[in-house]
């Protein structure tokens, strides 16, 4: 596992480095401030992250959240400062772990190993959704154009879906695109919009 490493503090640095490298993790980069490590993390791709709150020009928190609005990853905020406010910011930035230094060896490794489990699982939930928000989006195309075409043209329910479907078939466009279609002449003869 790819990890990137910011810390502005040199020796915790390099304490973090050779931790990480014992326990068989690639450290793929090293940021000195949170400016650093944003460029770090878009240029080097980490599966991972670990970030010290405190640092010069960006604070860890606001580096994380930029990191992630650009490219989702697991990050575990590393702090001398257990403050309840440092650690709702760190939370609503997306952040999976959070740990108060002085930190040692088997409390850093299963936060890794857990925010990297809960950013898969919450990876899994998003992309349920989306297919779950896609399938609805078709089913509400789909009965809004097997409404038109029965009232429009006399038709059944199943004889509307049957024609929606054939032409599915024939054109090799899925259901939904054909549906959206149908919607949309039968709104543009009527001067509407879908």
């Amino acid at each position: 596992m790819r990890v990137l490493i910011a810390e502005d503090e040199t020796i915790i640095r390099l304490d973090l480095k050779g931790l990480l490298e014992r326990a068989g993790f690639d450290v793929c980069a090293e940021a000195r401030d949170g400016i650093e490590a944003v460029e770090l993390a878009r240029s080097e791709e980490p599966d991972v992250a670990v970030l010290d709150v405190k640092m010069p020009r960006l604070d860890g928190i606001e580096a994380a959240r930029r990191i992630l609005d650009e490219r989702p990853i697991p990050i575990v905020m590393l702090t001398a400062y257990g403050q309840e406010e440092l650690v709702s910011r760190a939370v609503e930035a997306g952040v999976f772990g959070y740990l108060v230094k002085p930190f040692r060896e088997q409390d850093l490794l299963p936060a890794i190993h857990t925010a990297k489990a809960r950013h898969e699982e919450l990876a899994a939930l998003r992309e349920e959704a989306e297919s779950l928000a896609d399938a609805l989006a078709a089913r509400k195309a789909i009965e809004r154009a097997k409404g038109l075409l029965m009232a429009k043209e006399s038709l059944t329910e199943e004889e509307a879906f049957a024609r929606l479907r054939k032409a599915s078939q024939v054109s090799g466009r899925p259901l939904k695109v054909i549906a959206e279609a149908v919607v949309a002449t039968f709104d543009a003869d009527l001067g509407q919009t879908p």
